[in-house]
């Protein structure tokens, strides 16, 4: 016989012989224990298991059928109740000691995991209740915004009433409302007047394109192309004002428009961020009303057009407040340089939306609102009141720019 047919043979044999010892390692595996394979005794369930168990240890054993079984309130988990089972045959039975140990541990696991799945269960209906209280109460301050302050906002706004539903925190099907009236139209802007600067900003756009020259702009209108940069690094974890997303035309325009509107002003980065807030809660045009208006106050106006001897009166007062409400904290700052500049003025210029999560940051936008600039400072002071530990244990001497280790 050529050597090609005792290999053709030896391959043709190879999977009979493996399937052949695979049979005997597990028949002779389960030998081991007094078993027969498992096609001629197939694995009893968990429940089977205690069944038989409950049936063996029941006084009436022996009289079957005339005693029901105890039902089990607890489903046990797949192996939970394997530690009623018998031993194999060929393996010492258990003792009375021992079965009845082994119950008591099974009695133990049932006992804790319905303690577990009780304790579950009212967490998870603790966590329901406090969101339909939740969500009743904004449909009862819904309610009373709606019918009672908003219609009446000149002679409402100031009473007992609303300004306790205001500091609780505006619903937000309201919420664009009450910060439009709040902010109010000190400049009497009108929706023409935002289509007239739009209109310019998109021939801007047009002249900024590559391949145009912008050497004889000297106005600040030239800082549309900054605009553009800006838009699309705005709440980018949102993605609806970067490219492609819904907002971000609206926000570019908006921008924009501001820019055409006050060249004085033009564009400053963190003016993003507080429009596209507006734009969440408002249409297109109010939204541009609001933001000219807002960027108008005094506080706002002073850091955006960076007004030196006014900015930094604000950090002064800031300074006298730190001193007297987180006195550790203000030395260690003067002892480590760190002015409140450093970090203040980011936090100013981005009304809080750059260190603060966005749903904070509207809560803290609606007491802005209701109490003013001040609020703003206090802001500021809760916010280092809250990371005070962490920053008295900050090396910030070896550190360029100490500000970074701020919270953001």
């Amino acid at each position: 016989m050529s050597p090609r047919h005792v290999i053709i043979i030896i391959m043709s044999l190879s999977p009979m012989l493996m399937r052949q010892q695979s049979v005997s390692h597990s028949v002779a595996g389960w030998k081991l224990f007094g078993k027969v394979p498992p096609r001629q005794s197939p694995s009893k369930q968990a429940r089977t298991i205690q069944q038989e168990f409950e049936a063996r240890s029941s006084p009436s054993h022996h009289a079957a059928g005339q005693q029901s079984r105890r039902k089990v309130e607890f489903e046990p988990l797949s192996t939970t109740a394997l530690i009623l089972e018998d031993r194999p045959p060929n393996l010492p039975a258990k003792s009375a000691e021992e079965t009845q140990r082994h119950r008591q541990q099974y009695e133990q696991m049932v006992a804790g995991a319905k303690r577990r799945e009780l304790k579950e269960a009212q967490r998870r209906q603790q966590q329901m209740k406090e969101r339909f209280r939740q969500e009743e109460e904004i449909s009862n301050a819904t309610m009373v915004w709606n019918q009672h302050i908003l219609p009446h906002w000149e002679s409402m706004r100031s009473s007992r009433r609303a300004q306790d539903l205001w500091w609780g925190g505006l619903p937000s099907s309201i919420r664009g409302r009450v910060w439009c009236l709040a902010i109010s139209n000190e400049l009497n802007i009108t929706a023409e007047l935002y289509e007239i600067f739009l209109s310019r900003a998109k021939e801007k756009w047009i002249v900024n394109s590559p391949g145009i020259d912008t050497a004889s702009l000297s106005d600040r209108e030239s800082s549309l192309e900054l605009i553009t940069q800006d838009v699309s690094r705005t709440f980018p974890s949102l993605c609806v004002f970067q490219q492609g997303g819904p907002y971000h035309d609206l926000l570019q325009s908006i921008l924009g428009a501001y820019t055409c509107y006050r060249p004085d002003v033009g564009y400053v980065t963190g003016m993003s961020s507080i429009a596209a807030v507006l734009i969440l809660n408002m249409d297109e045009v109010e939204a541009f009303i609001s933001f000219s208006n807002l960027i108008n106050r005094p506080c706002q106006l002073a850091f955006y057009r960076v007004d030196q001897p006014l900015m930094y009166r604000y950090f002064g007062a800031f300074q006298v407040f730190l001193e007297e409400t987180l006195p550790h904290l203000f030395l260690y700052f003067q002892s480590v340089g760190v002015t409140p500049d450093l970090y203040l003025l980011d936090w100013i210029l981005s009304l809080y939306t750059k260190p603060l999560p966005l749903d904070v940051a509207c809560r803290v936008w609606d007491v802005f609102f209701r109490d003013g600039e001040e609020f703003l400072f206090r802001t500021a002071l809760g916010i280092l009141r809250l990371y005070q530990n962490v920053l008295l244990h900050m090396d910030l001497i070896s550190i360029g720019e100490p500000h970074l280790l701020l919270p953001r």
